[in-house]
């Protein structure tokens, strides 16, 4: 039995064009900037104007990041009038990242356990 239990993988199942893909995937969340701009569309759609200013970096800038976003399938964007805004398109980018997040977490405690801390006491 697997790590995974009885459950097959659907990374199994995949041919060289298919895991290209998912390998282009995990390069475009490979971005901390990226994860940052997420973060902020978690709560609510941004221009990018509105991204810029809160990620204190400029606008070309942050267009970049959104195209690259965008053209990996995760965000929508909506035109009105000269503004543009973005949205979480794909939500299992979101699905992803809290799983990695969840596990990064549980990894830190053990750790903090182990080393006789509380990783509260690291925030």
């Amino acid at each position: 039995m697997t790590a995974m239990g009885k459950e097959r993988s659907f990374l199994q199942g995949l041919d060289a064009e298919a895991l290209n893909l998912v390998a282009d995937r995990f390069r475009v969340l490979g971005e901390p900037l990226r994860l940052r701009i997420l973060q902020l569309l978690l709560r609510r759609e941004r221009s990018v104007m509105e991204l810029a200013g809160e990620l204190q970096t400029s606008q070309p800038n942050v267009s970049k990041h959104l195209r690259r976003l965008q053209d990996a399938g995760l965000l929508r964007r909506r035109q009105e009038g000269n503004t543009a805004y973005y949205s979480i398109a794909d939500s299992s980018v979101v699905e992803l990242c809290d799983l990695v997040c969840r596990h990064l977490a549980g990894r830190l405690a053990r750790q903090a356990r182990a080393l006789g801390g509380d990783p509260a006491d690291h925030s």
